[in-house]
């Protein structure tokens, strides 16, 4: 099979080549998928690089999220049968047309979505609602604010607080992305790069403040200026690439919290809460609350993941980004 073999750290991920690898055998309690649709997110990039928290040994291949069609399973697994269609998450793997993954990693796809909406959902929409309901305890009427309200984890963090009855000021890098954001369900759109758009959330908020900060970003310094008593903060991730130093005594004055969420822990520390989360996403799926996101253009074929992830990495994107490995002459 094909697929994008890092054999050391890159300089950058223009740098990832295509081989010819064998399929891999799935192991005890493992499926082999054939892999339609990849979701592309800013951890490959660091992955590559280096640079993510998680160092896999060499040779490997980079990708997380994946949907496709289940090919291969172990006798002592009854819950996939072949031909399912799966969504899952691996630590690497997915950039390829198979991926062997433990079946306890994989969902079936509800009948209502495609292998592109299924790919970019498992790691974003749980990570955006655990954020969300378990630590930021989002309640009716909360004021909202989410950073980088346009990407993948943003825009789920979006409908999901507007699931929730809550008010969304939705921050992103230009107004450029105002139009995606309102577009699902935001009140209002702010742009951090602005010198004062702290001021532009008390405003918005009546002098207030916000309830509850969703940041995948690294902007909880900045946002406790506009954070309401008791409020929340939920520090999801770094993408602006700086791990912040918060001034403790800022946490005391407004009486707030900093809580972080680290979804991908929650299979070793919280596995129980697992299927509570992915209950009520279904349910938000059915009744129409949520939907994802696709960036377009869709991206086919391996030789294309380099321009997927440059494209995420010059903030060029909205939604979801996807990959199709297979080769595009395939998809005619």
């Amino acid at each position: 099979m094909r697929a994008i073999v890092v054999k050391n750290w890159l300089k950058d991920s223009s740098d990832m080549e295509i081989k010819d690898i064998p399929v891999p055998t799935p192991k005890e309690n493992e499926l082999l998928v054939r892999v339609d649709s990849v979701g592309a997110n800013f951890f490959d990039i660091l992955m590559v690089q280096g640079k993510y928290q998680i160092k896999p040994p060499f040779p490997f291949t980079p990708g997380a999220e994946f949907a496709g069609t289940v090919v291969r399973r172990s006798q002592t697994d009854q819950r996939f049968k072949i031909g399912d269609r799966v969504f899952g998450s691996s630590a690497t793997g997915a950039y390829a047309e198979y991926i062997a993954v433990p079946a306890a990693h994989c969902l079936q796809i509800p009948e209502t979505l495609g292998f592109e909406q299924a790919a970019g959902m498992y790691i974003t929409y749980p990570t955006s609602y655990a954020g969300l309901v378990q630590r930021g305890r989002v309640r009716r009427g909360d004021w909202v604010l989410v950073h980088a309200a346009a990407g993948g984890v943003g825009i789920a963090a979006v409908q999901i607080a507007k699931a929730l009855g809550a008010r969304v000021i939705a921050a992103v890098g230009s107004e450029g992305k105002f139009d995606i954001c309102t577009e699902q369900g935001a009140d209002h759109c702010i742009n951090y790069r602005g010198p004062a758009w702290t001021d532009t959330v008390l405003e918005l908020t009546g002098g207030k403040g916000v309830d509850v900060v969703y940041d995948p970003v690294g902007l909880i310094e900045r946002s406790m200026k506009c954070i309401a008593w008791n409020g929340r903060l939920v520090v999801v991730g770094f993408a602006a690439g700086r791990i912040e130093k918060i001034a403790a005594n800022r946490i005391l004055l407004k009486n707030v919290e900093v809580t972080g969420l680290n979804w991908g822990a929650h299979v070793i520390n919280e596995p129980e809460r697992i299927p509570e989360v992915w209950a009520a996403l279904f349910k938000l799926i059915e009744e129409g609350k949520i939907r994802l996101v696709i960036y377009e253009p869709v991206f086919y074929g391996l030789g294309k993941v380099k321009d997927a992830l440059k494209a995420i990495a010059n903030r060029e994107t909205y939604g979801k980004v996807i990959v199709k490995p297979a080769d595009p002459v395939s998809k005619l």
